[in-house]
């Protein structure tokens, strides 16, 4: 396991090609990664936006792009996100369970 900071570039949420999913941009400072992916319905999807939102603390969806966090990556792949400065972490593997 590995913990990198990164800012996050963009922020998508919609329907993309197989359904309702959503994908933060991640940046590292000079190579990228992308959360998210995951099929989004119903209460689920609730989960994932209060989320990703209440970890980062912050209002709106709008407000995700240029914001610090931290990325939590295991076996190459984002597993969760991190507030920058607290110990709050969204892992969707065990949040959207």
């Amino acid at each position: 396991m590995e913990i990198l900071n990164a800012k996050i570039t963009g922020a998508t949420l919609g329907e993309m090609g197989r359904g309702f999913t959503s994908m933060l941009d991640l940046d590292y400072g000079g190579s990228g990664q992308g959360f998210g992916g995951y099929a989004l319905r119903g209460a689920t999807t609730d989960k994932w936006i209060r989320g990703v939102l209440k970890t980062l603390e912050l209002e709106a969806w709008e407000d995700l792009k240029g914001t610090a966090c931290r990325a939590r990556i295991e076996d190459g792949m984002v597993s969760a996100i991190g507030h920058y400065l607290k110990d709050q972490w969204f892992t969707p593997k065990t949040d959207l369970a």
